[in-house]
This record gives structure tokens, sequence and C-alpha cells, in this order.
């Protein structure tokens, strides 16, 4: 099953399904607005803006798993984003990424290993994977890489030029 089977909700609850991204490599995230790595924002937003003409998304899943650290209403978060980072790239409900309520498309990231061959859990907000057009994990960058790393940046454009 390719993560572009998943039907998920916007941040204003709207439907919809990540087939639309088919074909395209995005960046999935969880994502925080009350972290130390928050500012990683700006880094997603430039990557996004970058490589958007190319085909190339970054999604954002709030998650308030992790230090209780996205505590915002679906509005809070849309208005945060927006005015602070100037985001402009997909944002979706707030989701659990691990635990018993972990969204069904977190227990497929979740599968994939990161460069030291480590699977599992998410590790804290802004652990970042790489799918590709198929929908197939491709690589995971903990959350301390940050978007603008080469390793990251060397791995989308890998994808972008297939």
């Amino acid at each position: 099953m390719s993560i572009y089977d998943f039907d998920l909700n916007r941040l204003d609850g709207s439907p919809v399904a990540l087939s639309q991204w088919r074909g395209n490599p995005t960046l999935i995230v969880n994502v925080a607005s009350k972290c130390g790595l928050t500012p990683q924002y700006t880094q997603l937003e430039e990557l996004h803006e970058r490589f958007a003409p190319r085909g190339f998304s970054v999604l954002g899943f709030p998650c308030n798993q992790f230090g209780g650290q996205e505590p915002g209403s679906a509005e809070e978060i849309a208005q945060f984003c927006s005015t602070t980072y100037g985001v402009t790239f997909p944002m979706f409900e707030k989701v659990e990424v691990n635990g018993p309520g972990r969204h069904p498309l977190y227990a497929r990231l979740t599968q994939a290993p990161d460069g030291d061959g480590e699977a599992g859990d998410i590790t804290w907000n802004f652990e970042k994977f790489l799918v590709d057009a198929s929908g197939e994990v491709v690589a995971r960058f903990r959350p301390g890489t940050t978007p603008d790393d080469p390793a990251v940046v060397a791995a989308v454009e890998q994808q972008l030029n297939g």
C-alpha cells in the first residue's frame, strides 16, 4: 500500500486524498508550533518553494504528542504557520504519530528505516519522510536534520531527477 492511498483532512477540515500527489515526490513532516525545532518551518517553506515548480511538495502534519507542543486549534495552527512562517505548503489536521492512536499513514511511514537502519516510532517533532512519486518512502530524516541539510536537498533533487 502506497502512502498515496490514504485520505485525510486538511487543517480546515476539508477532505483530501493523498493520491493528488501521486507522481510527485513529497516530504512528510510531523510539525509543532511550540517546539525548539519550530524554526524549521522556515526551511521547510524554502524547500517547498524551491522545488514546487518541479512537482515537489512538503506536507505538514501537526502533532501534539511530544511535550504538548502543538496545543492549538486548527485555526490557531493555520494562523501561526501563515503569519509567523509564511507557510504555503499543505497542512493537515492533527494526527497521532505514535502509540495505539497512531494514524494509519504514520503506521506505514514508521516502517521505513532512517540512515542508520532504525525504523519504528517517531522520536520528536519535525521527523521527515521523503516519499517518491509512487508513494514509497525513500529516505527518513530524524528531527535534528534540518530541511536545508545537504543530504535532504540532495535526496529531493535525486527524486526530481528520476
